[in-house]
């Protein structure tokens, strides 16, 4: 028998001279031969001469900044020629050179302000708005600043609202909602008329207003319900001269020969039929009295007008 190891030997050996040969062969063959893979990551030969292509090396060579001190100079020099032309007013005055181009072809194609239609208006004076939109006659259409004119007409005393539009081609719209008076209130400035919610309108007087109810010393906060109430009691009303706040807590009224009614903090509703009931069944104004005292939610008491220095006069509330 021939043994195994005899015969692997010849194979082995045979794969070594394999090796051996192919190693020499890769030595001998061409220097260029080797390296020919080698050239595909080399730089291109030639650059693209496409616009695109220019462009980009363009852009690139700009936003290069191998001399910075001569960027920012420049930059500098650009910035100061800007605000020069700012602070000369150069600009200013192209701009409205260019405006009085546009306004005179806007005008000359028919698109130049030529009316105004205005509504709503009861206490505010049209020369007042006309003054506040401040537009004018033959002013292009497209160049009116309608929130600017409607800023300044918000400042009116009487306008609490306004809505200034366009109406094509030469037209303005002007829709104004006022305010509403709700009473005369008489303060150390003077005499304004006021809101429901005590905030001053404007100066008046009382022959402008003479069926508005009238509020004397601090500011009539809360006014607007009292008036309410006081207009479901007749007699009351008949003979109310006016209202007046009390260190901003209670309220007086003063009546007819100057009477002043007090009335409590909390309540009042109540103690205004009270004095409904004085006045309708007990003939109290008949009486030569200054003061009518309602505080007290059980009594009230009158100050009798020869006896103002004594003790007030009780009575039963019942």
């Amino acid at each position: 028998m021939r043994s195994v190891r005899s015969k692997r030997k010849p194979v082995r050996a045979a794969r070594g001279k394999s090796a051996r040969r192919e190693a020499r062969q890769a030595s001998r063959a061409p220097k260029a031969a080797v390296e020919a893979p080698r050239q595909s990551f080399g730089r291109r030969a030639k650059l693209r001469d496409d616009i695109f292509s220019r462009s980009i090396r363009t852009v690139r060579r700009w936003f290069t900044f191998r001399r910075p001190m001569l960027y920012f100079t420049g930059a500098l020099l650009v910035l100061t020629l800007i605000a020069g032309l700012f602070v000369g007013g150069y600009v200013r005055r192209g701009i409205d050179a260019v405006n009085g181009v546009a306004e005179t072809v806007s005008a000359d194609a028919g698109f130049g302000i030529s009316s105004l239609h205005l509504s709503g208006e009861s206490r505010t004076p049209p020369e007042s708005v006309l003054a506040a939109l401040n537009f004018r006659p033959g002013q292009s259409i497209f160049t009116a600043d309608l929130q600017g004119a409607r800023a300044r007409l918000m400042l009116l005393p009487w306008v609490k609202d306004a809505v200034v539009t366009r109406r094509y081609p030469d037209s303005i719209s002007v829709a104004i909602v006022e305010k509403r008076p709700f009473a005369l209130w008489q303060s150390q400035n003077g005499l304004f008329v006021i809101q429901r919610s005590g905030a001053a309108i404007t100066r008046a007087t009382l022959k402008q207003f003479p069926h508005l109810p009238v509020f004397i010393g601090g500011a009539p906060t809360g006014g607007g319900e009292l008036v309410d109430a006081v207009a479901t009691h007749r007699a009351v009303a008949a003979r109310l001269q006016a209202m007046e706040r009390v260190s901003g807590r209670r309220w007086n009224l003063i009546l007819d020969d100057g009477v002043v009614v007090k009335l409590p903090e909390t309540g009042w509703q109540k103690q205004l039929g009270v004095l409904e009931h004085l006045i309708v069944d007990k003939g109290v104004l008949e009486r030569d009295i200054t003061e009518i005292d309602l505080r007290s939610p059980d009594n009230y008491f009158f100050t009798l007008r020869q006896e103002t220095k004594q003790k007030p006069t009780r009575g039963s509330a019942a």
